[in-house]
């Protein structure tokens, strides 16, 4: 039940008394699971780019860079590190004082090849008045923890992902944001030399990453010969979701209703709110030094010359369908495109009249259009490109998480851990239709893809729900092609000593 202050509440928010209605629904229903006729492979469903084609493909996005059309690298940014350190926050909360595990044992034993060594050594000589290296040998563990996670040393608990130091260069280190900027640079300049980077940020991180940008900027414009246009957007209060008692009411924390960030979904908001012809999107974790950067730059610029390849392709059927000018065999040759090159099966096309086909036809190809690399799968957790059945019936692409799968169906059970490929969330996007103008996004959403987890706050349970994932359920309804892409293209720092790998030295 709702009070007037609830309304109020809700209202103050942005958000539609509709959608809490809709929210509290979900939190008694669940939400349904997919129907999946197949895993995408490389033999249905996933594309192989040989090297003729790649060729032909880097002169298309070189070709269309010299446009000058907007080209934005879209990076979500607002998580904070603390995840990172989740080993290290447990043993500096604890009561041991030796180190026992392997993961601490690995980053005590290696610390010295952090991108971070020299800045914590300096904090230690501070605070403690001895050298790293001091106060392992005398066992002070935790005071090397305190001086990398806490507010008086590094505060590395705390920061955004993107403000660390991931590398380390002669010249200097490098934090991930830093790294984003050298990679648009590499990938997303056009021809009047600018390079366009928004970054989605937390409200309380977003100072301090602006005056990071502002303070590195200038030395990567010269250093590039190049200008940026660094934007910053947070995630919007009225995507934020209401949580749920055991009863599936509305949680009241102090007699307040309790609300809770939508999760990555919610950024499908500010995504729509950029006005761009290409967006590329890539976590901000997911970076390498200099030395490993050519394999990640060659096949972003892959990717674009596919989406361009796609988009000029589809634009061009766009137009003859407008102008009516076009037979049979030329409708046949638009379904063979759909059906074999996007990968839109529909059985009910058989049935169509002409008239009838060229609406479904068009249906079809008038959507934002994306192109997903994908790694081969081994063993990371997370989605997966499918053969998906969508809610008219047709299939088609989709990106998905193991919550939207019946894992409790045998037969979908094995299609998910028979999966080939992973997503790394290594998109580019095409935004703009044929005449164009920009698409709204938001009628793209599958709202039936959200998910529900079971939380706490000041001692008592609730239910929580996250809409749906930006390149899961809120791009459902785009046009996807899925495309093979290596694997050292995809190196993301989940935890700190992810940071030791070959490919972040």
């Amino acid at each position: 039940m709702l009070t007037i202050s609830d309304l109020k509440h809700i209202k103050a928010k942005g958000i539609k008394i509709e959608q809490i209605e809709e929210q509290l629904t979900y939190f008694k229903t669940g939400f349904p699971f997919l129907q999946i006729q197949a895993n995408a492979t490389l033999e249905k469903g996933i594309m192989s780019i040989n090297e003729k084609i790649q060729s032909s493909l880097l002169n298309l996005w070189a070709a269309y860079l010299r446009e000058n059309k907007t080209v934005v690298k879209f990076v979500p940014a607002s998580g904070a590190a603390s995840r990172m350190f989740k080993d290290l926050f447990e043993y500096f909360d604890s009561e041991e004082t030796k180190i026992e595990t392997q993961f601490l044992k690995t980053f005590f034993d290696n610390i010295s090849s952090f991108a971070f060594y020299e800045q914590l050594q300096s904090v230690c000589m501070k605070n403690d008045n001895q050298t790293i290296e001091e106060l392992i040998e005398t066992g002070f563990y935790k005071n090397i923890i305190e001086n990398l996670l806490y507010d008086h040393g590094l505060n590395y608990g705390k920061l955004p992902k993107g403000l660390l130091l991931f590398h380390r260069y002669r010249e200097g280190e490098r934090t991930a944001m830093e790294e984003h900027l050298v990679e648009g640079a590499l990938y997303a300049c056009n021809e009047a030399k600018q390079v366009r980077i928004h970054f989605t940020v937390s409200p309380e991180h977003r100072e301090i990453f602006r005056q990071a940008v502002k303070t590195k900027v200038a030395d990567y414009e010269q250093k590039f010969g190049v200008k940026f246009q660094i934007d910053f957007s947070e995630q919007k209060p009225s995507t934020d979701t209401v949580a749920a008692d055991s009863d599936n009411q509305p949680f009241h924390d102090d007699g307040k209703l309790l609300f809770r960030p939508g999760g990555h979904g919610a950024l499908i908001e500010n995504l729509n709110d950029i006005s761009a012809d290409v967006v590329f999107i890539k976590n901000i974790d997911n970076v390498v030094p200099d030395a490993f950067k050519s394999t990640t730059v060659h096949y972003k610029k892959i990717l674009g010359g596919l989406l361009i390849y796609f988009q000029l392709k589809i634009f061009t059927y766009l137009e003859r369908l407008d102008s009516g000018k076009y037979d049979h065999a030329e409708l046949l040759e638009m379904l063979y495109f759909l059906q074999n090159e996007l990968c839109i099966k529909n059985p009910e096309t058989k049935m169509l009249e002409d008239a009838e086909l060229a609406i479904y036809i068009k249906s079809k190809l008038n959507r934002p259009l994306r192109v997903c690399g994908m790694v081969k799968n081994q063993g990371e957790p997370g989605g997966g490109p499918f053969l998906a059945v969508n809610s008219d019936g047709t299939v088609s692409p989709q990106i998905l998480e193991k919550s939207q799968i019946d894992l409790k169906n045998p037969a979908l059970k094995k299609l998910f851990e028979n999966g080939t490929h992973f997503n790394p969330v290594d998109l580019v996007c095409s935004i703009r239709n044929y005449k164009g103008e920009k698409f709204d996004l938001s009628r793209y959403i599958d709202k039936n893809t959200g998910f529900i987890s079971c939380k706490s706050k000041s001692g008592k349970k609730l239910k929580a729900l996250e809409l749906p994932g930006l390149w899961n359920g809120a791009m459902s309804d785009w046009n996807t092609v899925f495309v093979e892409v290596p694997v050292e293209t995809f190196n993301p720092v989940k935890t700190v000593n992810d940071l030791l790998r070959a490919e972040h030295q």
